[in-house]
């Protein structure tokens, strides 16, 4: 994988923040834009058994959100049963996580879209197998890396941690969605997410509120999409 893919690879500050949630709608955002979008959860712990193998609800989700058909195991190549650490997963599972299985995966889902987003697992430092984490996948990827924050009490410090981790990865971190993932308030959204603003080096990309059913339609409409275009395709 040479060139740069174009699209997003999508982590956030912490784990059950809404990277799923977003990933979907910035996939269905792109889509309603005329574009041939692919999504890629290419590593998931915590899945459920079906007639057709380990099934994953984030990538089931990115998968409905997407235009471009792709089956599950390209999609997801690494699924794992039980919902823990996914190094740790793949460890008991007798699996190693390779790189070279999803940059395959990725590149005959880009070879088809006019663009891939890449959901992570977890946070920015997770690993996936020895001297394998989350950085060096999307450093190989190639893909601009898209900041999801969990608008939650802690987000400030969790948010500016990620965002230096990001860029001393050397990954290029293009800008930042705020998501409330949960239905109790946060106390002082509006002024947290000012001194967000302020202090995270890359713009603000969509906030998306708390939302009873989170479609992927639904968020697609506190996005800025134009942004969204301008960070894939450059200014238009």
């Amino acid at each position: 994988m040479n060139e740069p893919l174009k699209g997003f690879f999508v982590t956030g500050t912490d784990t059950e923040i809404g990277k799923t949630v977003v990933a979907a709608g910035v996939v269905r955002a792109l889509a309603a834009e005329g574009r041939r979008i692919a999504a890629m959860k290419p590593v998931a712990s915590g899945a459920e058994q079906t007639d057709a193998g380990l099934r994953n609800e984030d990538a089931l989700h990115l998968m409905a959100a997407a235009n471009v058909e792709a089956g599950y195991p390209e999609v997801n190549p690494y699924c794992f049963e039980p919902p823990i650490a996914p190094h740790l997963a793949a460890e008991e599972a007798g699996i190693s996580i390779r790189p070279e299985v999803i940059l395959d995966s990725a590149a005959a889902l880009a070879a088809r879209a006019d663009a891939l987003v890449v959901e992570g697992v977890g946070g920015w430092q997770v690993p996936l197998a020895p001297g394998f984490g989350i950085p060096d996948l999307a450093r190989k990827l190639k893909l601009p890396v898209l900041l999801v924050v969990g608008l939650r009490l802690g987000c400030i410090n969790h948010a500016r941690l990620s965002a230096e981790s990001i860029l001393a990865s050397g990954c290029n971190l293009v800008g930042w969605v705020g998501n409330v993932a949960t239905a109790e308030p946060m106390a002082r959204e509006e002024a947290n997410v000012g001194t967000l603003k302020e202090l995270l080096p890359v713009p603000c990309l969509g906030l998306v509120p708390h939302l009873a059913v989170a479609t992927p339609a639904a968020v697609a409409r506190h996005l800025d999409v134009a942004a969204l275009e301008d960070a894939v395709y450059g200014k238009r």
